[in-house]
């Protein structure tokens, strides 16, 4: 059953000053998610990208931003296929029905601006 739905764009040059704060860094993003991106050609398109997945997140589960954007709550993990939303316990025993959760992702970026967008599905069996 879908819970949730969730939406964010993202402003790439707000990122791009955003992340000339290494407290701001190491506060919203993981040690994973700051090799990968500064590992491409464009850094902050990929750092908007995670923020704007945050905040879809959010948007999805109802939970506060804070809470999902800072301390690492909810992460995204790169794949070979596909980036995936990872939430830490403390995140999930907030999400708002209990059971399996699927937590769909789809990012993209063009031009100025990251979009992500996040769907919440609970599996209650």
């Amino acid at each position: 059953m879908i819970v949730g739905i969730g939406i964010d764009l993202c402003s790439i040059p707000r990122i791009e000053k955003a992340i000339e704060s290494a407290h701001f860094m190491r506060r919203v993003f993981t040690p994973e998610e700051i090799r990968y991106a500064l590992a491409k050609a464009r850094p902050a398109r990929h750092f908007a990208g995670c923020f704007a997945a945050r905040e879809a997140f959010a948007k999805a589960s109802g939970i506060p931003m804070y809470s999902v954007a800072f301390g690492h709550g909810v992460w995204i993990e790169r794949t070979r296929s596909v980036p995936l939303v990872r939430c830490s316990d403390t995140i999930k025993e907030q999400l708002p029905r209990k059971g399996e959760e699927r937590i769909h992702l789809s990012l993209s970026h063009d031009g100025e601006y990251a979009v992500a967008v996040v769907v919440l599905e609970i599996d209650s069996r």
